[in-house]
Parts: structure tokens; sequence; C-alpha cells
């Protein structure tokens, strides 16, 4: 069965046609600056890469530019429509309604257009992936959340110590993102150890503009330093990560800031992009700054990176111990020096990185010279989606 997986944000339409049964990509591609002047749609068919200006004043415009690109002799990878069994959403925030993928009713769409105030930038946008896809497509429409992989957490784990009725009430604990990223690399790790999930202990690093690291047991996440929002942990792209609750406070009440303009700050303005001075939040960009000597950027990157380290090492404690560590996303899986200033320091865990072995290479591999396997893994979320769709609609 061929599954089409869609991410929708809220400028762009992410997609990918997946055959289940052998895992193979068909095609793939983005609509950019939907709503926007200058839409472009770029992807990749059985003729190779293209990218072309289009109009795409919503959604479901974007939609049909990809629906006719899906059956182009050469931007496609089908002849008809009718080849698409299903398709898979990813769905950003499904709060503690859902703790695994689920097939979509009008229900479901209630329960996500309900948590909308938990993640405003992420659920609207991807309901109207939903309901776009629902009118093009005579199929079943599967979502599969990004929290939900974090639904094991323990109490103890996702309770804040606030007052109890901002849980009851209105929801406010750790429900933790990038789930599905998680999800698949901790399954791959298990894999690459050799051994069941029971009894391993192991630590994501999902490493991009936006960072989230997880501790996973036996399997099962059981904390993960992203919470009510993406906002809490690490420093990332543009997020300042965890800081002192006071400073918003301080920043609204002595310099005046409206709370939008708190918020701003906080999500779009700090991390690397804040910090560094580079004018931009690439981390290529602060790598190439700090070897041009730019001290605010060798800063910013020793704060990156010490930030990461502190959750490894966190973690290892909260699990009582640590079998493997495990590097993904854009920044995880390609930057070496990345990777070896996180692990400097943590032989006392095990954790010693092979310096030849992490700057080379390529693939799945394993780059420890210590006890504690040091794994970088190329996450593949999009397969996860297809996974739990082929799952739930009942055929591959």
């Amino acid at each position: 069965m061929k599954v089409l997986v869609v991410n929708a944000g809220s400028s762009s339409l992410k997609y990918t046609l997946i055959e289940s049964s052998s895992d193979e990509t068909a095609a793939s591609g983005i609509v950019e600056r939907i709503a926007l002047d200058a839409s472009v749609h770029k992807g990749e068919g059985r003729g190779g890469k293209f990218s072309k200006n289009v109009d795409a004043p919503d959604h479901n415009a974007a939609l049909k530019i990809v629906a006719d690109s899906l059956v182009h002799p050469d931007e496609g990878g089908i002849d008809s429509l009718d080849e698409i069994g299903a398709v898979g959403h990813r769905v950003v925030h499904g709060g503690e309604a859902f703790k695994e993928s689920v097939v979509i009713t009008s229900e479901v769409k209630d329960t996500i257009r309900s948590l909308f105030s938990l993640a405003p930038l992420h659920n609207p946008p991807n309901l109207m992936g939903i309901e776009a896809c629902e009118k093009l497509f005579n199929v079943p429409n599967v979502a599969v959340f990004d929290t939900a992989f974090h639904s094991t957490i323990p109490p103890h784990a996702f309770t804040y110590p606030l007052p109890y009725e901002l849980y009851e009430k209105d929801h406010v604990r750790r429900y933790g993102f990038h789930g599905t990223s998680h999800r698949y690399v901790s399954r791959k790790a298990v894999e690459m150890l050799g051994r069941g999930p029971a009894g391993t202990r192991i630590v994501t690093c999902h490493v991009g503009n936006g960072v989230s690291i997880t501790a996973v047991k036996d399997g099962l996440s059981v904390d993960t330093s992203m919470g009510f929002t993406p906002l809490e942990g690490v420093m990332m792209g543009t997020r300042c990560g965890s800081i002192d609750p006071a400073i918003p406070l301080f920043l609204a009440g002595s310099k005046g800031m409206a709370p939008a303009d708190v918020d701003k700050m906080l999500n779009k303005k700090s991390g690397i992009l804040g910090l560094s001075g580079v004018g931009s939040s690439d981390f290529r960009d602060l790598v190439q700054a700090v070897d041009a000597g730019d001290a605010r950027a060798r800063l910013s990157f020793d704060v990156y990176c010490y930030r990461i380290k502190l959750y490894v090492g966190m973690y290892a404690a909260a699990m009582g111990g640590i079998d493997a560590v495990v590097f993904t996303a854009g920044i995880g899986e390609n930057a070496a020096r990345f990777r070896s200033s996180v692990c400097d320091g943590l032989d006392f865990l095990g954790v010693v990185i092979d310096e030849a072995a992490n700057s080379g290479g390529k693939g799945d591999r394993n780059i420890a010279a210590g006890s504690v396997a040091v794994f970088v893994i190329a996450t593949r979320e999009d397969h996860v989606i297809v996974e739990e769709t082929a799952n739930l609609v009942g055929h591959a």
C-alpha cells in the first residue's frame, strides 16, 4: 500500500509518498510560502529533482498542487491518485487525549481543535492539512502525534511543582515533542545493540534547529527535555530553552515589554541567533564564526554543547546508568565537532568517542571508543508515520 505522509505547517506543506511493503519513497517535496507571495514547490520524483513557482493561496490549493505533481510524468511517482491507500499526518500535540496514533474521525478532529491552545503554532495548520486531504482523497486519514511516544513518562517526571489545580483544570504538565524521531532512533539503537529493549537505557539527542533530549528505558520514554511547550529544555536555533522563570517577569516589569514581545524574544530571537551575534540560527554559520575566532560565537557554541551534555548526565542518573547515546537530526547526524564537544568529559559514564570514527564514516554507525555505545542514526520520521498508518488501516 502506498501511504502519503503529510506534515502541514503554518506556511508550508511537506509530503512523502512511500510504499509501505518495501519502505521505498516514490516521491517527496514541499510547498513553501503558502498564503504568501512567491510560493514555491520543490520536490523529487521519478524524473529527478525539481523546483518551480506556484500559486498557493491556502492549504487546499497547496495540496491540489501536490496531488497533480504526484501523477506528473516527471515530478511524481504514481500514475493515478487511486494508488494511494491512506494518508498519514504528523500532528504535533495530542495532549493527554491521544497516547497512540488514531484513524481520524470528526471526534478526533474536534479533540485536535480543542488542543489549539497548547500548540497554537502547530495544531491549527496540522488540522488544515487533514481537512484538505479529506476533501481531495477518499481514503482513511491517520494522525500520528509527536507527543504520543512520551505518554509513558511517569507522573513524577511530567508534573511541575505548581499549584496542582493548574494540572487538573488546565492540563499544565510536561508533554515532550519530537516523539516520532525519538521512537525511531531509540528502536534502531536497540537493534544496533543486538538485544531486546528490556534493560536498555538510552539517551536520544534530536538536534536540529529544534532540540530535545529523551531518556528511553526499556524502550519507553521516561523523561524528555521539552515540556508544556517546545520552549523548555536545551538551547536551540532561536529558542532559549530553560531559563530562570523570573526573567520574563523582569522583562515585562522592569523593561516594560509586552507579553507577546517577551514570547517572541524567547522563541524567535534567542538561542544561537540571539546569543552568537552571527545574525543566523544556522549551526553551520555558528561553526564558521568560531573558526574565524569570534568570541561570542565560541561562547554560544560552548553554551549549546554544555547544556546538552548536562541532560545526558542527568538522564543517566534518572535511569541508573546508560547503555547508549544517540545523535540524530541535522546537527546530530552531521556535526562531528558538536558530538565530540558534548561527549568530552563524560568518560566517567563510559561515554568516549573514537575521533576517527566520529569525523569519518557514513550512515548509521557506532562511533564509541568506550563501554557505552555512541550511535549516529539518521532519523526517519516519515517511515514511522507510514508504519503506524499501515497498521491502523489494516493492510500493507
